[in-house]
């Protein structure tokens, strides 16, 4: 268990950028039994934007040609002499 700490702790220090430090939010949570802090990234709304625009925009072009098309066949069937 100490061998853990002691990774840990290193890993924290050798993870830390002094030159660009970066704003982070930070949200705890207190209780008798529990204590948790959670940072977030302010990078990851960019990343997630990046990781999930290219799919997001690809399933929009596929609905609106799917809708362009059944738009087009009801015309079609449905026209003003029937």
């Amino acid at each position: 268990m100490s061998q853990r700490k002691d990774n840990y702790r290193a890993a924290l220090q050798r993870g830390q950028d002094v030159s660009a430090p970066r704003p982070t939010k930070v949200t705890a949570l207190r209780s008798r039994y529990l204590r948790v802090t959670v940072e977030v990234d302010p990078d990851l709304r960019g990343d997630l934007t990046r990781w999930v625009g290219g799919p997001v925009s690809s399933v929009v072009l596929i609905g609106s040609t799917v809708l362009r098309t059944l738009a087009a066949t009801v015309g079609r069937v449905s026209g003003p002499g029937s």
